[in-house]
């Protein structure tokens, strides 16, 4: 069974960061391959989507711990947490613009029939899968929101 394309871009850029003595890239990495490691244990497998979803969630978690630390005053721990996101945004797909989020929601109503916001669920499961790891979840809940509203 060979490894997800995710994994080993990890595992190459973690030896460059090593070489390059990178100590806020190398942990940030290392913290990543931990963490496909414990799906891969918990799941038996790993595939790219996969990989995708938990680096989406990592950055989330870095945005969420930014916007708490600066509320807070402490700029030298979301210092670090922007630095650790950076990392984390080398190995997602490049983002979708907001024009592209609208375009895919469109789609996604008319493949699922959804008529009002009773159908929110149906569109967010059409559109999940195409848009993991490339969009945050937050903006395109509110854009199905706005075009079914």
């Amino acid at each position: 069974m060979s490894e997800c394309q995710v994994k080993e871009q990890l595992t190459a850029a973690m030896k460059d960061a090593m070489r390059n003595r990178d100590k806020v890239r190398l942990g940030t990495i290392r913290l990543a391959l931990a963490e496909l490691q414990r799906i891969e244990v918990d799941e038996k497998s790993i595939d790219d989507t996969r990989a995708l979803a938990a680096l989406d969630k990592m950055a989330k978690q870095r945005r969420d711990a930014i916007s708490q630390f600066e509320s807070a005053g402490r700029t030298d721990l979301s210092d670090q947490e922007k630095l650790e996101l950076a990392v984390i945004h080398d190995f997602l797909p490049s983002q979708l613009s907001t024009e592209e989020i609208s375009q895919l929601v469109s789609e996604a109503i008319r493949e699922s029939g959804a008529e009002s916001m009773r159908d929110m669920g149906k569109v967010m499961g059409v559109i999940k899968p195409k848009v993991q790891g490339r969009a945050d979840m937050n903006q395109v809940s509110q854009t199905v929101k706005q075009l079914l509203g």
